[in-house]
């Protein structure tokens, strides 16, 4: 469905005190609940938008931007809009695989790798790592996908003598994680969640605008005495969410 002009939802557009901006976001939650448009369905554009429901731009765009931030949208630059699936989460106490957790959710999982080669460790990677100054490091950037939607950046840097095949490895195909699970086995974590703005480089490749806020975990890895790796992870806020349960 790519046209919104119905005669008697059009009426409603000019009655009543409800502001403009307001109908509009009742006209697409009225479909969303229905479940008219399920979710992922593409939402009309602000063109269309405007030109089927005869509203100003700034009116489509602001009904837009708070059904994105009230979580009912998801919005994808240069894309369009789409209807919200319920967020995905990730355990926070945990270090699961994050292809493991879509496929859970009965959704796609895919991967864009950015980033593979071997590089100087900064002072701050190399004491992270254990290693001594300007130590060479394995170095990947990849984008995890659901559906085909962008949900995390996972920067990571790996200490090569605990796994030196890392950068040979397929991760279109499997993940850093199983990988390293595999080769490496987790002793010991050390997580720290924060709320950031994404950098430039990070919105572009997560498909978001400058002030989306977003969660990020740095987080450590040990296997037995090593250190394996240290990694930089950065969620889309609108897109997904930390969990946490203690026994």
């Amino acid at each position: 469905m790519t046209k919104l002009e119905r005669k008697s939802d059009l009426s409603t557009f000019d009655k009543g005190p409800v502001p403009r901006y307001v109908a509009v976001k009742q006209f697409i939650r009225s479909r969303i609940e229905s479940g008219e448009w399920p979710a992922h369905h593409r939402i009309p554009s602000e063109n269309e938008i405007v030109a089927d429901l005869g509203v100003s731009r700034m009116t489509a765009n602001r009904a837009l931007r708070e059904l994105a931030s009230e979580g009912a949208i998801t919005r994808v630059q240069g894309v369009g809009s789409f209807v919200a699936a319920h967020k995905g989460s990730t355990a926070l106490l945990e270090v699961r695989n994050i292809a493991d957790e879509i496929r859970a959710r009965g959704h796609r999982h895919g991967s864009r790798i950015n980033l593979m080669q071997e590089e100087q460790a900064t002072p701050e990677i190399g004491h992270a790592l254990g290693l001594p100054s300007a130590a060479r490091v394995f170095h990947s950037v990849i984008v995890h996908l659901e559906d085909d939607v962008p949900i995390q950046i996972e920067d990571r840097f790996v200490n090569p003598a605990i796994c030196p095949n890392y950068l040979g490895q397929d991760f279109e195909s499997t993940t850093p994680n199983a990988y390293l699970t595999l080769v490496a086995p987790i002793t010991r974590t050390e997580q720290i969640v924060e709320a950031v703005l994404p950098k430039p480089w990070e919105c572009k490749l997560l498909a978001i605008g400058r002030n989306e806020p977003c969660l990020m975990i740095r987080r450590r890895t040990w296997s037995e005495t090593a250190n394996v790796t240290v990694a930089r992870l950065v969620y889309p806020g609108t897109r997904y969410r930390l969990e946490g349960v203690s026994q």
